[in-house]
């Protein structure tokens, strides 16, 4: 195995790329596309077996928490996979995640109280936000920039695919006999094995020994202004009202830690999220835009569902295969502007296209009322899917391209941190504007036809099966509430795909960095290169360095990497 000495804040040169072939690329691609998708299903499963898991453990009151529980953790705690990476390296930390969310998935399928399930939902999160931040690290550290957009397709369609089949393998759960709720959880623990298994076996990094040291100055005062901006999101308007002290001091918390965590990234000598990233216009540009789309993507997989349940009256496992058209739409366009990238080395026209649909499909979703055709509905969400599929992944590869090598892990990890934040800031403030607008309508609703307002009605609609057995008038009035709350939820949704549209317009198209044909053939390594003990294939000026050829001279060894 390959052994260099790298500084932390030389120049991007510095580290040596191995020379993986096609074939070996795959191999360690199963095993990081296997532990995405045991993630993302964890993250999405639930929202189809809600109803009955409340309904189970009690606690209907924090429903809200069991959804948001793991998408605060993860989104806190992704800048710290990618610092903590660099420290004790990727495989380490990767495998390190994956024990994690196998554990906090078999606690969260034993829970026997809504506490305990909550508490295992957070640690589910942290688990799954190592997952997805150092499966795009690991990427970059094996694949070069031109030929990543092609691998990039790959794992962007089994994040769409998986974190939109979650609810379906939800619903399918929850109405098949003998197995129970319990087995959403239960179900992503195999795949999570096995990829722990072939990230063992197929992944060979060189240790790359660091100058780093962990900045925990800036890690408290960035996971803690996360943390309490979730907390406000996820309490305001449930726990307290908006209008309260609780969210001001909680704010204000916000406020002073994020002033807090710059001071850190200042002053720290190995900063988590370095201030010169904030000087790129790429990461920026990126980071916001990934801001709007995980607003959009995790708002819809949330809310959609439901929609589908109460309103068209369909059952869990139906209404997860209503989501299919989406899945399609990711799956198609994600490997394809991945084929395309690598080809032609072009890539802002797919975000630019992608925002566009994200928008035109949030419009649609916003016009749905209680008599929409199915099709229709399908056809929304397809749209919403193309979009999608062109944006997430192309984001990554374009932060990741303008960056250092040495930056290649707190940049990937930061535009991933910013879009779980932008996820979790669109499912709280959906919610919030979901809940009271229910109530509102409700209210009218039954004002206008005359009718007692039923205590407890406006504060909780209760599952979709005991909406289904209401009596009218009673059943209309609170369908069409619900109709109405959501096509709310949806507008709010179109002028932040239209913003985030104009931020991706700003963006400047940098060419990629390396060549289109590379890795293309699993039996033609580089001229000269020579494989290593663990298969690896090195360039020349690398196995030198390791005894496995000649001698090769500083000179030689800096310009032979000087491409990165």
């Amino acid at each position: 195995m390959a052994q260099t000495s790298v500084a932390s804040h030389g120049p991007a040169a510095s580290e040596p790329r191995p020379q993986y072939t096609h074939r070996q690329i795959l191999e360690i691609l199963a095993g990081l596309m296997m532990a995405m998708a045991t993630s993302m299903i964890s993250m999405s499963v639930i929202s189809t077996a809600l109803p009955t898991i409340v309904g189970d453990l009690g606690g209907q009151d924090k429903l809200a928490w069991v959804a948001s529980a793991s998408l605060l953790t993860m989104t806190a705690s992704t800048p710290l996979w990618g610092k903590m990476s660099d420290i004790a390296g990727r495989k380490l930390m990767f495998q390190t995640a994956l024990l994690i969310f196998v554990v906090a998935s078999v606690g969260a399928g034993l829970s026997q109280n809504i506490g305990h399930l909550i508490a295992a939902r957070a640690f589910q999160g942290l688990g799954a936000g190592g997952l997805s931040a150092l499966a795009q690290v690991i990427l970059g550290d094996v694949v070069e920039p031109r030929q990543r957009g092609r691998y990039a397709g790959y794992m962007g369609a089994v994040f769409g695919v998986a974190t939109v089949a979650g609810p379906l393998l939800g619903g399918f759960i929850v109405d098949a006999d003998g197995l129970g709720w319990r087995w959403c959880f239960y179900v992503c623990v195999p795949l999570a094995l096995v990829a722990f298994l072939v990230i063992q076996k197929v992944l060979t990094l060189p240790k790359v020994k660091r100058e780093t040291h962990l900045d925990v100055f800036g890690a408290i005062t960035i996971t803690g202004s996360a943390g309490f901006l979730m907390l406000v999101l996820s309490m305001g308007g449930i726990e307290f009202a908006w209008n309260s002290p609780w969210t001001y001091i909680l704010l204000g918390c916000v406020v002073v830690l994020l002033a807090l965590a710059v001071v850190a990234e200042r002053i720290a000598r190995d900063p988590i999220l370095p201030p010169r990233l904030f000087r790129n216009r790429t990461f920026l540009l990126t980071s916001f835009v990934s801001i709007c789309v995980g607003v959009a993507m995790f708002g819809v997989m949330i809310y959609m569902p439901q929609y589908l349940q109460i309103v068209k009256g369909l059952s869990p496992t139906a209404s997860g295969l209503m989501t299919l058209p989406l899945v399609v739409g990711m799956l198609v366009t994600s490997t394809g502007s991945g084929q395309i990238v690598t080809r032609t080395g072009r890539y802002k026209i797919f975000p630019v296209l992608g925002l566009l649909c994200v928008a035109g499909g949030m419009f649609l979703l916003s016009r749905l009322h209680t008599d929409s055709p199915k099709l229709v509905v399908g056809a929304d969400l397809a749209l919403l899917g193309v979009g999608m599929g062109l944006t997430l992944q192309i984001l990554i590869l374009a932060a990741q391209n303008a960056a250092a090598r040495t930056d290649l892990a707190a940049t990937t990890s930061g535009v991933s941190f910013f879009r779980n934040l932008g996820g979790a800031v669109g499912v709280a403030a959906f919610g919030a504007i979901l809940t009271n607008r229910v109530a509102d309508e409700i209210a009218a609703g039954f004002r206008a036809a005359g009718l007692p307002m039923p205590s407890g009605t406006s504060g909780s609609l209760g599952s979709p099966a005991e909406i289904q057995r209401l009596a009218d008038p009673v059943h209309g009035i609170i369908v069409e509430a619900f109709t109405t709350a959501m096509q709310a939820v949806f507008v709010v949704g179109i002028p932040v795909a239209v913003i985030g549209f104009l931020a991706v317009l700003a963006l400047k198209e940098i060419p990629l960095r390396g060549s289109a044909d590379r890795g293309k053939a699993a039996t033609t390594p580089p001229e000269g290169a020579v494989p290593g003990e663990d298969g690896v294939v090195r360039p020349p000026s690398l196995a030198a360095r390791t005894g496995a050829a000649g001698a090769v001279g500083a000179g030689r060894h800096a310009r032979e990497n000087g491409t990165g």
